[in-house]
């Protein structure tokens, strides 16, 4: 082979290298996009939706098998049909779940992503990512992660869900079950929920531990809940939480400003799980329990404003909860009323009232403030 040869075959074996070695950006047409993503080229690395201002999806946009998609909104609106689930990873059952966990997606810059029953629904992920983006009206949940291990929620606002604003949980596909396909270690940090008047719960987190929240915000209309924070596998909420692999959660800067139905936290976790819950703001009576806890090594900190009418509800009459360095406002007495009910702003409740006295040996005020 002659120098030549030898120079275009060289510069032939360059080009086939690099061409497979450089991210592939595709801009997704006008037109709907779940029909777009369905046939999705395979080589496509970057997704941005620059070619119109708004955008409509019919139904499911399926997100491909990938080592990593970045889906970049460009600040456009994308418009949802009353059925779609938004972007979705949907999975036939435990053993396709344990292959999708090398997928792995950021979703980002969306304007606003309207209606639909969901706006994001990943399943079997790790790492991977919502920022930046406004979800209006979802009916179902506005973001449902199942089996996504360490992703992250960053600057993300729900506004008016009918049922749910935020969902963490576990996997329910076939095989799947509340030990084997957890969203363990996903955080959230300053994501708001604003309620409608049908909205249940603003942030839910089940059967999945290591979940931080940070710098959140709900308020809004009347809601059931702020936060739901359970580990019981079964969902009987009346029992303790009895799933022994979750083992923490954390809450920090808390910002609560509307009233809630049936308590601003609950919290079912296991007896050696613990549960941070640090810098909390109540902006004003609520009327429900600030907290209903049922199980866990509970530790309230940092809270600064305590109104006399709050409260704090257990169904467990020996509760584990460690209150440190909150206001001196906020009073937990060394030893029950005369109903054996009461301890300050902790109230007995439920069946356990019915039968029992409040145990306080494991209930402990440090450097409360002056």
């Amino acid at each position: 082979m002659n120098f030549r040869s030898k120079y275009l075959a060289n510069l032939f074996l360059l080009v086939v290298f690099t061409s497979n070695v450089f991210a592939t950006e595709y801009v997704v047409p006008a037109g709907d996009v779940s029909a777009y993503f369905a046939k999705l080229p395979k080589d496509a690395t970057y997704l941005s939706f620059s070619a119109a201002a708004e955008y409509h999806a019919s139904g499911d946009i399926v997100l491909p098998r990938t080592q990593y998609l970045v889906i970049d909104g460009k600040g456009c609106k994308l418009s949802l049909g009353p059925a779609s689930n938004g972007f979705t990873t949907p999975i036939a059952d435990q053993k396709t779940a344990a292959q999708r966990t090398g997928d792995r997606y950021t979703i980002r810059d969306f304007a606003a992503i309207v209606g639909g029953q969901k706006a994001v629904d990943l399943q079997a992920t790790l790492n991977s990512t919502v920022i930046n983006c406004r979800l209006n009206g979802q009916t179902e949940v506005a973001v449902d992660l199942r089996f996504c291990l360490m992703a992250r929620l960053e600057n993300v606002l729900v506004t008016n869900p009918v049922n749910r604003g935020f969902l963490i949980r576990c996997g329910d596909w076939p095989g799947a079950n509340t030990m084997n396909s957890q969203s363990n270690h996903t955080v959230l940090e300053q994501c708001r929920v604003y309620c409608s008047k049908t909205t249940t719960t603003a942030f839910t987190v089940l059967n999945s531990g290591g979940v931080r929240m940070t710098d959140c915000i709900s308020e809004g209309a009347e809601a059931d809940y702020d936060l739901f924070l359970s580990a019981r596998t079964d969902g009987d909420e009346v029992g303790y939480a009895n799933n022994a692999v979750v083992k923490a959660f954390t809450l920090s800067n808390f910002h609560v400003e509307h009233r809630l139905r049936k308590a601003s936290i609950h919290v079912n976790m296991p007896p050696k799980a613990t549960v941070q819950l640090e810098n909390i703001y109540w902006n004003n009576p609520i009327g429900a329990p600030v907290i209903h806890y049922i199980s866990g090594q509970l530790n309230v900190s940092d809270i600064g404003w305590w109104n006399p009418d709050f409260r704090i509800h257990t169904a467990n009459s020996v509760p584990h909860i460690n209150f440190d360095a909150c206001h001196k406002a906020l009073v937990v007495t060394d030893k029950p009323d005369e109903t054996g009910d009461r301890a300050g702003a902790l109230y007995l409740v439920g069946d356990a009232a019915a039968t029992k006295k409040l145990d306080l040996t494991y209930v402990r005020t440090t450097r409360r403030a002056m």
